[in-house]
């Protein structure tokens, strides 16, 4: 596997809300999102570190607000924490390389896909068309969007 990783450069890149999301565990508001409505075929990677994490393939609608995606493109690529912030206990969503905050992950996706929805921030992920895979060193993850 291709080895990613967090860099300083990286970090100074994000915008105001992107480096809450990311840096601060922050939460951009449900709705907002610039990628919510995002149904174009392609994978969305790490906005820090470029970890794939997400395919076009697995996006679903939930009605929750934020992107939600039934797994992972690479399960190696996710850590899973548990979050008892806000007065609840919840399973928080950080990139591996990048440990940046992406959101949570809960048991109410959809059962033919495995029962879980993966809750994440617009803010923290970067969206590569389908047609620009291969260009940007995605190439290897194409069958998984087609």
């Amino acid at each position: 596997m291709k080895k990613y990783q967090k860099s300083a450069e990286a970090v100074a890149q994000l915008n105001q809300e992107q480096y809450r999301v990311t840096q601060q565990s922050g939460t951009e508001a449900p709705g907002s999102g610039e990628l919510l409505n995002q149904w174009q075929a392609g994978i969305y990677v790490d906005i820090v570190s470029a970890e794939p994490l997400f395919s076009s393939s697995s996006k679903f609608e939930s009605g929750c607000g934020w992107p939600s995606f039934s797994k992972p493109i690479v399960s190696q690529y996710i850590n899973e924490i548990t979050d008892t912030s806000h007065g609840m206990q919840r399973t928080e969503v950080r990139s591996l390389a990048g440990d940046s905050h992406l959101g949570h992950v809960f048991n109410d996706g959809p059962q033919e896909s495995g029962g879980l929805r993966y809750c994440i921030n617009s803010a923290s992920l970067r969206f590569i068309a389908l047609e620009d895979m291969e260009s940007e060193g995605y190439g290897e993850f194409v069958q998984l969007v087609e």
